[in-house]
């Protein structure tokens, strides 16, 4: 539950930015209506904007154009089944229809006519696994200068740069994580900057363009910094911010300008008469967060600075969706579960620089105990990636071993529908649940073994990957030079 004073003084302060939202929302339904009903159509046709100029005529400028891969219906059986919903079912049965999980149940569960029939026996099956933070694309491989494209480090607030327009989908890297048994992924700009920019969420199948990857209806995120690296990054050039009140000043002034933005648009929006504002890029994005259009993923390592960006949250209105990296995150687990935060964490990183020093194993296992909490395991890494399973059985391990009564299928939700709840498409996809997409993984032996290996990866139903035929394993120009069998790829070493 959200707090009663992030409650009171964030709905007070957010009015102007609602209000933006609801006249903002008349105003989408297209140029060729002047965006609204005949009543205020009048005051709309006497002040209505050339396209690009109001952001509410065309609010997904760079749409989606995802389709999923040739599919055929299927049904595994004969798998222990872990559904990431509460359920562990052995000798299980999922159905995928029409790119769906149509059923998913016990041996005596029906298989439809003309279904594929998949023999899981002695196997393992999970939903497709989700990494909240990764820079593929965006930090490819090979990693030359002149890729790299993740951090627009020329300002402190660079929240107008989208990551989607320096995803390069050539990258190897989305081959290997699929090998891994990585379905869904949000690709985020790095952290030099107080705001970095727009996330974007992939679906993780091979494309020529950005936008035959990207999630359809899945929300932005935008990268915020706190800690170490914008303080470092500009303080190094004799700019602000060089400190973390420094830091904290630079949030508060975008916030305020970022009202101030929505508000004028609000009331233009109104009453339709006199000089439109400006359009602005930076505070468009902030604007969004201020509506709740666009989540917060916020990069913070120490519990004590975790706080400060709540506080921030509250005084403005907004809520944050996702503290990544988190390793102080066990400080405040209640307090994070409270405000409905989730923690996207490492196990087994410390020490790397000061904020990371009080990191500690058993961190994912303690912010997972309180009621409403939402721990997730992240990668930030172009290998990790490949074996989130690996690291959520160390955080398993860590966990039993201080004391928690922690199961396997708890450890699973790290990776999938706590995942899929950090970034905003847990209604879609994160669990094996009937109208879900059938995003699935099945594993030669249980995915918190060392020796787990992903056999078959399905993405809409359809199959993406297969360990065990050269057909269905993606190879580029950029892996040539690897040594041994195509089906060695990707974490099979």
């Amino acid at each position: 539950m959200i707090s009663h004073r992030m409650r009171g003084r964030g709905l007070a302060l957010a009015g102007c930015a609602l209000a933006a939202l609801a006249l903002t929302a008349c105003a989408t339904t297209g140029a060729a209506d002047n965006g609204g009903d005949a009543a205020s159509a009048p005051a709309r046709e006497r002040t209505e904007l050339p396209r690009g100029l109001d952001a509410a005529a065309n609010p997904d400028p760079f749409p989606s154009t995802y389709q999923p891969l040739p599919r055929r219906d299927a049904a595994i059986v004969g798998a222990t089944v872990f559904t990431a919903a509460g359920e562990r079912i052995e000798n299980g049965v999922v159905i995928m229809t029409d790119g769906r999980v149509a059923a998913v149940g016990g041996a005596n569960t029906p298989v439809p006519q003309g279904h594929q029939v998949i023999d899981a026996r002695g196997r393992f099956v999970t939903p497709g696994l989700i990494d909240v933070h990764t820079h593929l694309g965006v930090y490819p491989s090979p990693g030359v200068m002149g890729m790299s494209d993740g951090n627009e480090a020329t300002n402190p607030n660079t929240a107008y740069v989208w990551s989607e327009h320096s995803v390069w989908p050539q990258d190897p890297g989305f081959n290997t994580a699929r090998a891994g048994g990585v379905t869904t992924v949000m690709v985020l700009p790095g952290s030099a900057n107080l705001f970095g920019g727009r996330s974007v969420t992939l679906r993780n199948v091979p494309s020529v363009t950005m936008q035959g990857m990207k999630f359809p209806g899945a929300p932005y995120g935008v990268k915020m910094a706190c800690g170490e690296n914008p303080s470092r990054v500009y303080g190094s050039r004799n700019q602000s911010p060089a400190t973390g009140m420094g830091n904290v000043a630079g949030y508060r002034s975008a916030f305020i300008d970022a009202q101030n933005y929505a508000r004028r648009w609000s009331e233009w929006r109104e009453d339709g008469e006199g000089t439109p504002p400006n359009r602005d890029l930076r505070l468009e994005t902030l604007a969004g967060v201020l509506d709740g259009s666009i989540s917060v993923q916020n990069h913070c390592y120490r519990a004590d600075e975790m706080a400060v960006m709540i506080d921030i949250a509250e005084e403005f209105g907004y809520s944050i969706r996702t503290f990544h990296h988190a390793t102080e995150a066990y400080k405040i687990a209640d307090m994070l579960a409270e405000n409905e935060i989730c923690a996207a964490m490492w196990t087994g990183w410390w020490g790397f620089k000061m904020e990371a020093l009080d990191a500690i194993e058993e961190n994912v296992a303690f912010v997972d105990a309180p009621e409403n909490s939402c721990a997730v395991i992240h990668s930030d890494d172009d290998t990790l990636i490949q074996r989130l399973n690996q690291e959520a059985a160390a955080a398993l391990s860590a966990g039993r071993r201080a004391g928690l009564d922690l199961s396997e299928e708890d450890a699973l939700r790290w990776i999938t529908i706590n995942a899929a709840r950090a970034i905003g498409v847990d209604d879609e996809t994160g669990s094996l649940e009937p109208g879900k997409r059938a995003d699935v993984v099945i594993w030669d032996v249980s995915p918190f073994s060392v020796y787990a290996r992903a056999q078959q990866v399905f993405i809409d139903g359809a199959l993406t990957y297969d360990r065990n035929d050269p057909a269905y394993q993606p190879r580029t120009d950029f892996e040539l030079g690897q040594p041994g069998q195509p089906n060695t790829v990707g974490g099979a070493q």
